[in-house]
């Protein structure tokens, strides 16, 4: 359990959800909650950049105003994404959801309080487009994939493979755990969580 002293590690309280090799496995998830927000358009658009500007903006508010209240400090998890099917549909119109996992103890009262601070400061863009979120995805297939987005079709494939083998199908949407950031990493070095929840077969 963690003290009062200790800054809450989502990551650490939860790193069985969040191992994963190249090789999928099958993972149990618990519910949790995130700040999301969500959106359409290329991962390349501005409208992706501007939601993901409205997160962090909106996340670190948040984390600051707890710890100067004396309410805790914990550490702001890493970006997460929702896809949709996109199969067919042009880049332009591709429907995603942005995430940010938090801690359960956030309220829409501190979202509230963060907005307008931000509004204040002249950084409200979208903001008021966050939302909490809770994701109840239970079974899911996972893997870590290593390189290029556009290469990640191949890691999925070999979750499909290994979900139709144990009897599974897709049972929501496509998840993405961005470990590192693409602006600061060639492709090839990219790291990314795919997650997809599943369900047995009738």
């Amino acid at each position: 359990m963690t003290t009062a002293a200790e800054k809450l590690d989502l990551y650490k309280e939860h790193k069985k959800e969040y191992a994963a090799t190249k090789k999928p496995t099958m993972v149990e998830i618990k519910p949790a909650v995130y700040l999301g927000i969500e959106g359409r358009g290329g991962p390349d658009g501005e409208a992706f950049s501007e939601a993901i500007g409205a997160l962090y903006g909106m996340a670190f508010t948040i984390k600051m105003t707890r710890k100067f209240a004396g309410k805790g400090d914990y550490a702001v998890c890493k970006l997460e994404a929702l896809w949709p099917e996109i199969a067919n549909m042009e880049k332009e119109k591709w429907p995603w959801e942005l995430l940010i996992r938090t801690p359960e103890f956030i309220e829409a009262k501190d979202l509230e309080q963060a907005a307008a601070v931000l509004t204040k400061r002249g950084k409200g863009t979208g903001v008021e487009r966050v939302r909490l979120r809770r994701l109840e995805e239970g079974v899911c297939v996972q893997a870590l994939h290593v390189g290029a987005y556009d290469e990640e079709p191949r890691t999925i494939a070999q979750m499909q493979e290994l979900s139709a083998q144990r009897g599974y199908e897709p049972a929501g949407a496509h998840h993405e755990i961005y470990l590192n950031d693409p602006r600061r990493i060639a492709p090839e070095r990219l790291k990314t969580i795919l997650r997809q929840p599943v369900k047995k077969r009738r």
